[in-house]
């Protein structure tokens, strides 16, 4: 499989001038051959080939309008016109329901938040013995190693972010050696944001929040933007301020999603989860909350790292009543309002803990083994049922304590 490993680059002032300039090139062919497609599109004619557009680079090369267009490596130029064919694929496959909709390809704009250039094999870059990346016609960029690459990269893409930021990313091809020895346990998620995630073990991990926690700092820095004259330097620090502050949470953010994801992978050798609807509950008054938590992210990094291990991964349909089925018994009993967080069976009487008793739903609906007891808080008597005959087995009457989980460094 392939993965992508990004690591940050420390440019000179020489090297950040030729990025960007490798930056602009890049953004100019591509909506250059974007006009070319909504033209012949306005027009009648027919859809412009990659071929054709390819040619007509090679031409404008050598007019004085485009003539700046030599100053960079001619690959980064190609994989613009790549970049634009994979963005119509999408939106064609996105109409035809091989793929979630997306909109038609759009212009690119130098005030983007994410200005990127890709290198192919092709393109003569390396990594220098002196661990720098070489990439023609840029130099000898440094760069932060923070951990071994696991094969060597067929591509690398320059990224520079909104908090002026630059990021190498390669993409690698792995093998199955990585697979993690085989191990018993197999649990459901239950996703949610008075906590991030409830295991059907009984283990509860708290939400992060760390949008929350860092509103003050957010609204402080926002403010001093919005008091800047538009057009000044000082309002370009100041947006600058604000990415970054942005960025910090982010990339919190990305680094809890990264230690309970590897946790969970590594202990338990089946995961399922719930399919939840990120999209609708975003549009609630429960928006920020939502995006806060970034269930989404979350699962992909399950998703992508029990292939990698070769782990099971599971995700359940979002209208399976998992909140309304009693995990001990199997009834269920109707829907419940968000505030009964702790519920009683009618049928066995078990006293059930609402996410632990989803969780473990989660679990049984993928066909995951699970203990009974589970979601149980504790038992209490009830009378037998008047078809019911025979002795019944004396119930547990004390309360597990449910464990946290640690999570280093945060």
């Amino acid at each position: 499989m392939q993965l992508r490993y990004s690591f940050r680059l420390y440019p000179t002032a020489g090297q950040r001038a030729a990025l960007a300039r490798a930056f602009g090139c890049a953004r100019v062919v591509f909506n250059d051959a974007l006009r070319v497609r909504e033209d012949a599109r306005r027009a009648g004619l027919a859809f412009v080939t990659s071929a054709e557009l390819s040619r007509n680079l090679t031409a404008s090369k050598k007019t004085p309008e485009r003539v700046w267009l030599g100053e960079v490596s001619a690959v980064i130029l190609q994989q613009s016109l790549r970049d634009l064919d994979t963005a119509y694929r999408n939106f064609f496959d996105g109409l035809k329901g091989k793929r979630p909709r997306t909109g038609a390809p759009r212009f690119k704009s130098k005030r983007d938040n994410r200005q990127s250039v890709r290198f192919t094999a092709n393109a003569a870059w390396r990594i220098t013995p002196g661990k720098k990346l070489r990439l023609p016609k840029i130099g000898d960029v440094p760069v932060r190693w923070s951990r071994t690459l696991p094969s060597t990269p067929s591509t690398v893409t320059v990224v520079k972010d909104a908090a002026g930021r630059y990021f190498a990313s390669f993409v690698v091809e792995t093998d199955a050696s990585e697979v993690l020895p085989e191990t018993t346990p197999e649990i459901g998620i239950d996703l949610g944001l008075g906590h991030f995630a409830v295991l059907s073990d009984g283990r509860k991990v708290d939400s992060p929040r760390f949008l929350r926690r860092a509103e003050k700092r957010l609204k402080k820095a926002q403010r001093e933007l919005s008091r800047k004259e538009k057009g000044s330097e000082n309002r370009d620090k100041a947006r600058i301020r604000v990415a970054r502050a942005h960025a910090r949470v982010a990339d919190a953010r990305r680094e809890f999603h990264h230690q309970l994801s590897t946790k969970l992978i590594r202990e338990n050798q089946a995961i399922a989860v719930e399919d939840l609807a990120v999209k609708g509950l975003a549009r609630t008054r429960l928006a920020k909350s939502v995006h806060d938590a970034g269930w989404s992210a979350f699962v992909s990094m399950l998703e992508y790292k029990a292939a990698r291990y070769g782990r099971a991964f599971h995700r359940i349909g979002r209208f399976e009543p998992t909140s309304q089925v009693c995990s001990h018994c199997g009834v269920k009993d109707g829907p419940k309002p968000l505030n009964v967080r702790m519920w009683t069976c009618g049928a066995c009487g078990a006293v059930l803990d609402r996410d632990i008793n989803a969780a473990v739903n989660v679990a049984k609906a993928a066909g995951l083994a699970v203990p009974a007891c589970g979601a149980q808080v504790r038992r209490v008597s009830v009378p037998a049922q008047r078809s019911e005959t025979g002795t019944h087995q004396e119930l547990p009457t004390t309360s597990p304590r449910w464990e946290q989980i640690g999570i280093p460094g945060l």
